[in-house]
């Protein structure tokens, strides 16, 4: 009969691991991060540097908690800066917060940029996406993605003489 004990402990065992690894792997919405604001920071030498402010929204029935933020602006699909920071906190169930994290652009990267976009064709617009992760408290994160293009003006305002 202690045998039978045993397998009976073995089986709750397994079942409860499985049901914690079902729970663990809940599907989620993604999060929706917009750019909140911009404020310089002091660079070193040949770099921009920048506070960026994020709003996080969490259209999710569970809580996020992360320690930890990193974050990479690509324009025109190349690198333009990237961030990270060891803020920690939680954006709330179906609210939202707002996560600061400087970031670094490298002046030869601005360069290479602005050559390449005036490398002969007329831009229109410009191409961006912010990708980054939230990181969880243990070894999970929650990684993020926003893309949008910034629409340039093709003609001068009325009443402006471009003469």
């Amino acid at each position: 009969m202690t045998g039978s004990r045993q397998f009976r402990r073995v089986v709750y065992v397994v079942v409860a691991i499985l049901l914690s690894a079902c729970a663990a792997l809940q599907r989620t919405d993604p999060l929706q991060v917009t750019v909140a604001g911009i404020e310089p920071m002091q660079g070193q030498g040949m770099e921009l540097r920048m506070l960026v402010k994020l709003r996080v929204q969490n259209p999710n029935d569970a809580a996020i908690d992360y320690n930890g933020v990193s974050v990479k602006i690509d324009v025109q699909g190349k690198t333009f800066a990237t961030g990270v920071s060891d803020e920690s906190g939680s954006v709330p169930r179906f609210g939202e917060s707002v996560i600061s994290v400087p970031v670094t652009a490298s002046a030869m990267r601005m360069v290479g940029q602005a050559f390449g976009m005036m490398g002969g064709k007329k831009l229109e617009k410009i191409s961006y996406s912010l990708t980054g992760k939230l990181n969880g408290p243990t070894f999970s994160s929650v990684r993020f993605e926003t893309t949008g293009d910034l629409d340039l003006p093709t003609a001068p305002p009325q009443g402006v003489n471009p003469t």
